[in-house]
């Protein structure tokens, strides 16, 4: 797309290839969101979006990659990349960034199709956003956190090497929860071999307004 070439920016891995959706793949993603994301009575998010009926689920997953399209600016940015498995889409890894050209700290967040977890998915793609935002981007930091009870997601974060960086107290529907915060650093990262960044020169000024 000319005149939003994010469109066009993918980042592929051997098994995975990430992108902003097509109309089509967003219409899939709503379908893994009526699916199902995780067990009933617990919840990874701080807003419950997902503590809904299915079809309204799927709606919420539709309407708000629209909203994201539409606030982005340079400034204020967060690429919700669909995350494609064989052509099919199985969730999202978001990486956003706020005054990017200043701060250089990238942050991350994902959610899966409960019936494709437990395949290394959630690594693979989290190491690939890495690898976007350190190598293609140039950041100095990125950082993620999670409650303590997300187990799986705690597990992702300590397996690519984070280092702890304090808790927050959190409202989650109703009751106090712990989140923990991670952060790691471009001489933490170790650059990946088997991804390859495509697309990123047309629209890098879509995500840092320093470059020229």
């Amino acid at each position: 797309m000319r005149n939003l070439p994010i469109f066009d920016l993918s980042v592929h891995t051997p098994r995975l290839e990430l992108r902003l959706p097509s109309l089509a793949q967003l219409d899939e993603l709503g379908d893994r969101a009526a699916e199902g994301i995780h067990e009933e009575g617990f919840m990874p998010f701080l807003f419950p979006w997902s503590d809904v009926p299915p079809a309204e689920r799927a709606r919420a997953t539709v309407q708000y990659q629209f909203r994201m399209w539409g606030a982005w600016t340079p400034e204020s940015w967060a690429a919700e990349f669909v995350v494609l498995l064989d052509g099919q889409a199985v969730g999202i890894q978001s990486v956003s960034g706020k005054d990017f050209g200043v701060t250089r700290e990238v942050g991350t967040g994902s959610w899966i199709g409960r019936r494709f977890q437990g395949q290394g998915i959630g690594t693979e793609m989290r190491r690939a956003v890495l690898h976007f935002a350190f190598e293609g981007l140039g950041a100095e930091w990125a950082v993620t956190s999670a409650f303590e009870d997300n187990l799986a997601s705690l597990g992702v974060t300590r397996k690519l090497g984070y280092l702890e960086d304090g808790i927050e107290i959190d409202n989650r529907q109703g009751k106090q929860v712990t989140r923990r915060r991670f952060r790691m650093s471009r001489a933490d990262f170790t650059p990946a071999t088997d991804i390859e960044i495509r697309g990123l020169d047309t629209c890098r000024p879509l995500f840092d307004p320093t470059t020229t």
